[in-house]
């Protein structure tokens, strides 16, 4: 009887680590997604500030074609 208990509870440790384990996979498979959707962040900001500014020198053009 408790040997039986001893090897379910070594059963439950090794269900545990081996759950821990592919855990840990996943996050290690997730970081360079993590990186690439930074970066895509970083790129989206740089492309809407160009956005920004040729915006307001067609305002500039616009505003001097009218006069």
């Amino acid at each position: 009887m408790e040997n039986e208990r001893v090897i379910l509870a070594i059963g439950r440790i090794e269900r545990a680590l081996s759950r821990i384990e592919s855990a840990n996979q996943a996050m290690a498979n997730r970081q360079p997604d993590l990186l690439k959707d930074v970066e895509l962040e970083k790129r989206h900001a740089a492309l809407k500030n160009e956005m920004k500014q040729a915006i307001h020198t067609i305002d500039g053009l616009i505003a001097r074609q009218e006069r």
